[in-house]
């Protein structure tokens, strides 16, 4: 009977002691409706006390909110209605003080005019500690240039907290949310950033594209305590690192990775604790899971399901180090205990990754303790690069592979998995019920996180989503229709000719598309002729599908470097897509150097496809993707896909394609040629690279039945990594074998090339 008198005390004063630090804590609400009332309430503004933004639209609004508040009786900044308040232009938030509170604005229609859209401070000398920022949407407040980098959330001070917020579309270079401890008053801090939704962050092609990253390298040793956890990770593919670790001390626990691409990375800092989370790959390409680097961690009961990622983005990866390391480089892995961790369906685990001549340290004094592994296709997922014997591995489960390249420590048995109520994979056996996760373990859901009052929409290009637009034959027709269209219109163009007069902007996803059924090229009755320097420009926000299309060069201006396509002259913050199907373009060959697609710097596709295409008489290249060519580790385009295609009398290269430098951060690009034909490719004087196809940095090449003639030789440079490059059972007459070179690597190259037939060299 003791307990009901103690309850009740403790909700007296829970109650009171507010009331009377702050008698107007429930009362003093002061509604702002423009910028000068807002500086004027906080200048006045008192612990408990709340400022209301009056719905609307404000715009270029720096908003620095200090303030000192008390624990239970904080300084309030909120919207009048959540979402109502909408920050546009060059707007942003700064907190400093103590005890502060800010919930509902949504930063949309712009850019920060600073390096940070929300900033836990105003300057480096006053900063936000115990202090909230909840239920804030940014959705897509980019800097316009793709280049410039900027963070959209950036932390500093203690104890502070950053939950239920709604982070979406994040394209220019910059990390979405960062912890610094850049000083002594930000370290230690036992931040808590949790129940957020981390929305679709679209392939950036270079460095710099993280989704969250605990500290840097400089501080790396030093303690951040920050505890992240019950997130939604939803398709981050900005890079390989999803969250890059750089500190000490951090918890990572009960996340949810869906689809994302990359890894959760510990790339700096010893001591952390990585719990809970739960990875969906669905068989994405390059979805990851877990990177291990430094000492003294633990990694316990997480679970990785579909995923398809390899060398640093494999479902579960411990590096090799670097003897006596620079803080910025690789740490040997050392004291690491890695047990009850589940690794279901999925490609990849690497062990002693990276190892080369720098990183020759390998694994030590680490444990690799009851975890289970099954992989239905009976095949090993292990790859082994180094010396693992500083592993101790312990009462692993291995699904009945045959000859595992790792025995001792591993049982192998047949391992039969059903889906349980929470959505995970748990053996049927009562036996094997104690390896890998815990069966009660909970996936943080989508829907738990974020905002309830903002939707998450999908991010990505849709073609044919709209309405289907009867397009007639004349001038300038073709023209009109698109400039009208809406985004995942289709036009269909009947049979005559379209005559172009004017560059034609592809400003959001659309269809041209013959109203015929053509199966066949040439079988279509449509011609499209233009007469300026190109046909289309796509530029931020569109996309490209052509089917079924005939298009002629002859009518464009006498002057060097036409192009049929090209991408916007400025910077595109939104990736694009272009995709040519059963079309048949001829004639490019107006003065020199007339290409049937070029881009400009800071532009970028994540797909270009051309399939049942015939292209002939075109003096330049199809493909010029060569315009990122500072060695940055940046590039154009992250697939390319060529198949069932004819290039005839091509006096440039089939594709020049350019990722140059070394830096590790990213997958691609991806290149294929098959199943298609190169006569007389790649022999006009113009063409430096003297190739059919150049290939610089690229990832994964497939050059497959491919009939070579009279063409000149493919030639790749293997710059970085670990490339795969297969070219296999192709025709090569009166053309040079492909030259493959390792530029950046003493060790044999990696690339295969078998089973082709050679005449006339």
């Amino acid at each position: 009977m003791t307990f009901r008198p103690t309850f009740l005390l403790t909700l007296i004063l829970v109650v009171v002691l507010p009331l009377s630090g702050c008698m107007d804590s429930y009362g003093n609400q002061k509604v702002v409706s423009d910028q000068q009332e807002f500086g004027a309430a906080v200048k006045a503004a008192q612990p408990g006390d709340v400022i209301v933004l009056k719905d609307g639209v404000w715009r270029d609004f720096e908003i620095s909110f200090e303030g000192e508040g008390l624990p239970a009786a904080p300084i309030t900044l909120k919207a009048e209605t959540k979402g109502g308040v909408i920050l546009s232009g060059q707007s942003n938030l700064r907190l400093s003080g103590n005890h502060l509170v800010v919930s509902g604005l949504v930063f949309r229609g712009g850019h920060t005019p600073t390096s940070e859209v929300i900033s836990f401070r105003r300057d480096k000398d006053h900063l936000a500690n115990n202090s909230r920022v909840t239920e804030v949407v940014i959705d897509n407040y980019n800097n316009p240039e793709r280049r410039e980098s900027d963070f959209w959330v950036m932390m500093y001070g203690k104890n502070n907290r950053f939950d239920h917020n709604h982070l979406v579309g994040k394209r220019n270079r910059g990390v979405t949310m960062a912890v610094r401890l850049n000083t002594e008053a930000s370290q230690n801090n036992n931040h808590r950033i949790d129940h957020n939704y981390f929305g679709p962050r679209s392939i950036l092609g270079s460095n710099g594209g993280e989704t969250l990253r605990i500290g840097t390298s400089h501080y790396s040793l030093t303690n951040s305590n920050t505890i992240v956890e019950n997130n939604y990770f939803d398709r981050t593919n900005g890079e390989l690192e999803i969250i890059s670790i750089k500190s000490a001390g951090n918890i990572i626990r009960a996340n949810t990775f869906f689809e994302a691409r990359g890894t959760l990375t510990m790339r700096h800092g010893n001591g952390n604790l990585i719990e809970d989370n739960v990875f969906f790959g669905n068989g994405k390409d390059h979805t990851g899971g877990i990177r291990v680097i430094n000492a003294d961690h633990t990694i316990r009961n997480n679970y990785m399901e579909g995923l398809t990622g390899y060398r640093f983005g494999g479902a579960f990866v411990v590096m090799n180090g670097v003897p006596n390391s620079p803080i910025n480089r690789y740490h040997q892995v050392r004291n690491v205990t890695i047990e009850h961790n589940s690794i279901v369906t999925s490609d990849h685990i690497q062990l002693a990754a990276g190892s080369d001549q720098e990183r020759s340290a390998t694994p030590q004094d680490s444990i690799f303790r009851r975890n289970l592994i099954a992989n239905n296709s009976g095949r090993d997922i292990f790859t082994v690069y180094d010396d693992v014997s500083g592993m101790d591995f312990q009462e692993n489960l291995l699904n009945d592979v045959p000859s595992p390249k790792l025995s001792g420590g591993f049982a192998s048995e047949k391992i039969l998995l059903e889906r349980s109520e929470n959505g995970l994979l748990i053996p049927t056996s009562e036996q094997q019920i104690g390896y890998g996760i815990n069966a009660d373990l909970t996936p943080t859901a989508k829907a738990s996180t974020g905002v309830s009052w903002y939707p998450k929409a999908e991010q990505s290009v849709q073609f044919g989503t709209g309405q289907t637009i009867q397009v007639k034959p004349g001038e300038d027709t073709l023209t009109r229709a698109v400039a009208s269209a809406a985004a995942g219109d289709v036009l269909m163009l009947n049979d005559g000719v379209y005559t172009v007069s004017r560059i034609i902007d592809v400003t959001k996803p659309v269809t041209i598309r013959s109203a015929n059924d053509v199966k066949e090229v040439p079988a279509s009755g449509i011609e499209i002729t233009y007469s300026r320097t190109a046909l289309f420009e796509i530029k931020d926000g569109g996309a490209l599908k052509l089917q079924g299309l005939k298009v002629s060069g002859r009518n464009a201006p006498d002057a060097a470097g036409n192009s049929v396509v090209r991408t916007s002259k400025y910077s595109m913050l939104r990736n694009y897509e272009l995709i040519v199907d059963r079309c048949e373009f001829r004639e490019l060959d107006i003065n020199h150097s007339f290409s049937f697609l070029t881009v400009s710097l800071s532009t970028f596709a994540d797909k270009i496809v051309i399939k049942d295409s015939n292209f002939t008489d075109v003096t330049g290249a199809i493909l010029k993707l060569d315009r990122e060519f500072e060695d940055f580790g940046i590039y154009n385009a992250e697939y390319v896909a060529i198949s069932g295609s004819d290039f005839t009398n091509i006096q440039g290269s089939l594709v020049d394609f350019y990722r140059g430098g070394t830096d590790e951060s990213t997958f691609g690009p991806h290149f294929s040629l098959t199943a298609s034909m190169l006569n007389n490719v790649g022999h006009g004087k113009r063409n430096k690279s003297r190739s059919s196809v150049h290939l610089h940095g690229v990832q994964v090449t497939d050059i497959s039945d491919v009939t070579f003639r009279n063409s000149m030789p493919i030639v790749i440079n293997h710059t970085v990594g670990e490339p795969q490059t297969s070219i296999q059972s192709n025709r090569f007459f009166d053309t040079k074998l492909p030259r493959v070179a390792e530029l950046n690597s003493e060790y044999e190259n990696t690339a295969v090339i078998r089973d082709n037939e050679v005449r006339g060299n």
